[in-house]
């Protein structure tokens, strides 16, 4: 079985050791993902800004593993504070369209405070 590693050039991926996916036996497995403006490395206080910048991460992933949000089966939302969900909402829906993934939410500390939501994803490989 191949093992391919793809690499977001992210702060924590080289401090930390992860890749941000690896596609590996039909699937791809997006790490997760938070709202950081790659050009500027500044973090919105806004939650909906945050989801947005982490589902463009992930986008970008995906699409250099060359599948795209239409091929994600499984999501996971982990966000500090769960009332913060809901505004999300009308990003998520956008973003999987008439493909909505199964999808768990979690209510957790993220490794900064500052970070509102983390998203990751796993979807079928080509």
């Amino acid at each position: 079985m191949s093992i391919r590693r793809i690499s977001s050039g992210g702060e924590f991926e080289a401090k930390v050791g992860y890749s941000r996916a690896v596609v590996a036996g039909g699937f791809v497995h997006v790490s997760g993902c938070v709202g950081v403006d790659r050009a500027t490395g500044d973090v919105p206080a806004d939650v909906t800004q945050q989801c947005r910048l982490a589902l463009e991460i992930i986008g970008n992933a995906l699409s250099e593993a060359g599948v795209s949000f239409a091929d994600v089966i499984r999501v996971t939302y982990m966000l500090p504070d769960a009332a913060e969900f809901e505004p999300c909402w009308p990003l998520l829906k956008d973003a999987f369209g008439a493909n909505p993934p199964a999808a768990t939410m979690i209510e957790c500390g993220l490794i900064d405070p500052k970070y509102r939501i983390e998203i990751e994803v796993t979807a079928l490989a080509g």
